[in-house]
């Protein structure tokens, strides 16, 4: 699997356990602090990489330490970033992410160089010589440039996925419908399916991303597992049991594994067993690049492991 992940860059400042603020310029102690690339695209690859995939990322940084600090985390990871475009005059996207004890994660966010993206940047040659193309957070370089990229990779026989961003309630279905009919697997949470679509309904909104265009729809739901969506049918796959440190790059992690899965052949099912697992082992600890675990690893976790009821 030779992919190139597109689109969202983030460095993340993960500190944890965290119940509140304290006032004015009191302190208080904390378990650990960690710094960790993030994004639908960066948190994408890292797990990719993980399952072993051939990695190539693309986006907008800044050329600040922020940016310095996000490459180097990459290309630690075994992630190729050379296709990452760099701005002098806007900073690298990044978050604080005060963790609480049960794992949720208020957000402190900086959308810096990723909305500056455009069709200037786009490695048209690395697209289109790629085994599939991963766009994340397309609502933030706008649906038309987006459904440019995806329409060229679909010119060249090239697998593609979106992931959405934004949360629901800043969706629209018209910030998608462009890019709809260029996309094979969209891989958006529930939240997001019922924004975006502006339907009441999970399947009817999921339905309508499917009449628009789009191959197979994979929900994500937290803790109630995923939802696989086609025209003909819906089938639910169940989340792993586990204790719950961080959800952070969950979502990511369950698109690497799902898109990892297909790859190599396996159902839509299996492939979304695989990626709930993913996401299972990056939850137990604290943020997107949580485990280390490869492709047999998880694939043991998934046989042995305990799903929800």
């Amino acid at each position: 699997m030779n992919v190139v992940t597109m689109g969202v860059h983030v460095l993340d400042v993960l500190v944890r356990p965290v119940e509140e603020i304290p006032e004015g310029q009191g302190a208080t102690l904390v378990e650990d602090i960690r710094m960790t690339a993030a994004g639908t695209a960066a948190g994408t690859a890292l797990t990719l990489a993980k399952l072993g995939a051939s990695v190539r990322t693309a986006g907008a940084i800044g050329t600040d330490p922020t940016g310095d600090l996000l490459i180097q985390l990459l290309r630690t990871a075994g992630i190729d970033t050379e296709l990452l475009v760099r701005r002098r005059d806007t900073a690298t996207s990044a978050s604080v992410l005060p963790i609480r004890p049960n794992g949720d994660r208020p957000s402190l966010h900086l959308l810096g160089a990723n909305i500056t993206y455009g069709l200037d940047d786009v490695p048209w040659d690395a697209v289109a010589q790629a085994s599939h193309l991963h766009l994340g957070g397309p609502e933030l370089i706008g649906a038309d440039v987006a459904a440019r990229i995806l329409a060229h990779a679909k010119d060249h026989g090239v697998v593609t996925s979106v992931d959405l961003l934004a949360p629901g309630y800043l969706g629209t279905f018209d910030q998608v419908e462009p890019l709809l009919p260029y996309v094979d697997f969209l891989l958006p949470n529930d939240d997001q399916v019922l924004g975006f679509s502006e339907e009441d309904d999970l399947v009817a909104g999921a339905r309508k991303f499917l009449a628009a265009g789009v191959g197979l729809v994979a929900v994500t739901r937290g803790g109630e597992g995923a939802l696989l969506v086609t025209a003909e049918d819906t089938e639910t796959v169940p989340a792993f049991e586990v204790e719950v440190v961080d959800t952070t790059g969950c979502g990511d992690a369950f698109s690497a594994g799902f898109l990892r899965g297909l790859s190599l052949g396996r159902t839509p099912r299996e492939a979304a067993v695989l990626g709930s697992a993913a996401a299972a082992l990056v939850a137990q600890g604290l943020g997107s690049d949580h485990g280390e675990f490869d492709l047999a690893e998880a694939d043991e976790f998934s046989m042995t492991s305990k799903v929800r009821a």
